[in-house]
């Protein structure tokens, strides 16, 4: 249990039931009356955002949270595989726990969020920016850059993002794991 005036930006509480974490805070203190909190809460199983007030002093239900690296080996019928690199243990994680798994690779590193008392896996984290390389796009027009235009191009993990048109096949692009956006060159 925790009060109220506690919760911080990542904080785990069990409200009705339900799974959420603390995207945003502010105490407020009226004029009149009581002082309150006032949060942004997101469900860590459906992603939704709710808005919630708490007079101070109120207790909530904290859920102690662990976050482990872990490194994507593979996808079979059952979901994605992942290898715990502290211990070597594999576990299976079905896609609707990945953050962002339309960019992941073999090989590459993520966040597994497990909750502490039951070991419950809650959800994977993806870097916010990860290297991939562009396996398929059209030619850009050479003198067409007068504006902003983009292209689709095909990453080596099989998504679509869309892309300057400068950028050409077998070159390596940085993308924004949470929108999908182009977010520049890599050298090799």
């Amino acid at each position: 249990m925790i009060l109220c005036q506690d919760i911080k930006i990542g904080t785990c509480i069990d409200l009705e039931g339900q799974l959420y974490f603390c995207i945003d805070f502010l105490h407020v203190k009226p004029g009149k009356g009581n002082t309150f909190v006032r949060t942004k809460l997101k469900n860590v199983v459906t992603g939704r955002v709710i808005e919630r007030t708490f007079q101070i002093g109120f207790k909530l239900d904290d859920v102690r949270v662990e976050r482990r690296p872990y490194q994507y080996l593979y996808q079979d019928d059952m979901g994605y595989v992942f290898m715990n690199q502290e211990n070597f243990e594999q576990v299976t994680i079905i896609k609707d726990l990945i953050n962002g798994v339309d960019y992941l690779k073999e090989g590459e590193s993520v966040e597994v969020v497990t909750n502490a008392t039951s070991g419950e896996i809650l959800f994977v984290d993806l870097p916010i920016k990860v290297v991939l390389k562009v396996v398929y796009t059209e030619p850009g027009l050479r003198g067409d850059t007068a504006t902003n235009a983009t292209k689709p191009a095909t990453l080596e993990t099989g998504c679509e993002v869309r892309v300057p048109l400068f950028i050409e096949e077998g070159e390596l692009i940085e993308v924004d794991t949470r929108d999908g956006s182009y977010q520049g060159r890599v050298k090799a």
